[in-house]
């Protein structure tokens, strides 16, 4: 893809492919199960035209990931080769992105809520070592209206839409994250 323009590169990976996860569905299926993963690495390139972003992983692997195009704006701010974090669940054999990370942008851990509707951030503490594990302690739950945000103080974090609840399975860390889709 010598010579291509990024935006032309965004698009002969969607055409190609390489994209593996395109635009998520707002809302969670019934039943499904919910296993949540992050993709690590450095930015290439942020392509409003094309609505999405190309990252190298730290295994070296190029992927693009489509975001709704008022996202994609947001994420225009960052450069390539700062850090880069895409958090997303598995969905069956789908896999629906919850956020987009820039550690280290932020000396604390700031969400925004890019997800189009008011979402519930719910913080809680690290179990055994590890996020998502059963606790006695309480967790915090902070309500961010539509294009807000809110921090968390907890080791680990989840979102949820308005009025629900999540497990707070991913790792805070400072720097800021973009909501891009809640799950209960």
């Amino acid at each position: 893809m010598n010579g291509l323009g990024s935006g032309a590169r965004l698009g002969m990976a969607l055409l190609l492919g390489l994209v593996p996860w395109g635009l998520a569905p707002r809302a969670d299926a019934q039943g499904a199960p919910r296993v949540s993963k992050s993709v690590y690495g450095t930015l290439e390139t942020v392509d409003q035209s094309a609505g999405g972003i190309i990252m190298k992983t730290d295994e070296g692997k190029r992927v693009a990931w489509k975001f709704d195009k008022a996202l994609v704006a947001r994420l225009a701010e960052f450069k390539p080769g700062d850090k880069v974090i895409v958090i997303y669940r598995l969905r069956g054999a789908d896999k629906a992105v919850t956020a987009i990370a820039f550690p280290g942008a932020a000396q604390t851990a700031v969400y925004h809520n890019t997800s189009g509707q008011r979402i519930e951030l719910v913080g809680g503490p690290m179990v055994n070592g590890a996020c998502g594990e059963p606790s006695k302690d309480p967790v915090s739950v902070t309500s961010i209206p539509k294009d807000g945000q809110g921090e968390v103080a907890q080791e680990c974090w989840c979102c949820a839409p308005a009025g629900g609840m999540c497990i707070p399975a991913n790792r805070t860390g400072a720097g800021q994250a973009f909501l891009a889709n809640c799950y209960e």
